[in-house]
């Protein structure tokens, strides 16, 4: 079984698992581009731009949490714990993940590499490649071909490229 980085998951790992943590991941890229894409709108530092990085994934992250141990609770009428804790843990973790590639090019303009704007852009750049790449995997998982995976690829793109023309277009 392949997790979501394409690695093998260990064979305990059921696939319904595996599919949450990869909705996790997309949604929180989905999220950052929209984040890194207003912060190159401000007047914001590196310092402002990284803290609000982080912040967002802890913020999601921490979300998506008290959702999942609230629908848990409420579902099944008692807090989730062990296992299942283990599981929510597991399926939430990508989002904070998201925040790396971010943290780092901004890390990369603190120290005059690239400029900070570059840094965001080429954030927001990342992550509608890496929704590309998911698109593409998930076409070729399917049996489709490399046009369908493609085509898959370029709509997952496309809904990141939708998020930072809405951003933009807000101007905030």
């Amino acid at each position: 079984m392949v997790d979501d980085r394409g690695a093998d998951a260990p064979p305990d790992v059921e696939a319904g698992v595996l599919a949450d943590r990869l909705k996790e991941r997309i949604y929180a890229t989905i999220t950052m581009i929209a984040v890194v894409v207003g912060l190159s709108l401000g007047e914001v530092g590196s310092l402002g731009a990284v803290a609000t990085v982080l912040t967002t994934a802890l913020g999601l992250w921490l979300a998506a949490f008290v959702a999942d141990q609230q629908a848990h609770r409420t579902v099944h009428r008692r807090l989730a714990t062990g296992h299942e804790l283990r599981r929510m843990l597991y399926v939430s973790s990508p989002i904070l993940s998201c925040a790396v590639g971010p943290a780092v090019l901004i890390a990369l303009a603190a120290l005059d590499v690239l400029s900070l704007h570059a840094a965001l852009s080429a954030a927001a750049g990342v992550g509608v490649v890496s929704l590309f790449l998911w698109g593409c995997l998930g076409g070729l998982r399917m049996g489709g071909g490399v046009v369908t995976a493609v085509v898959a690829g370029l709509l997952d793109a496309a809904i990141g490229v939708a998020v930072a023309l809405v951003k933009a277009a807000a101007g905030h």
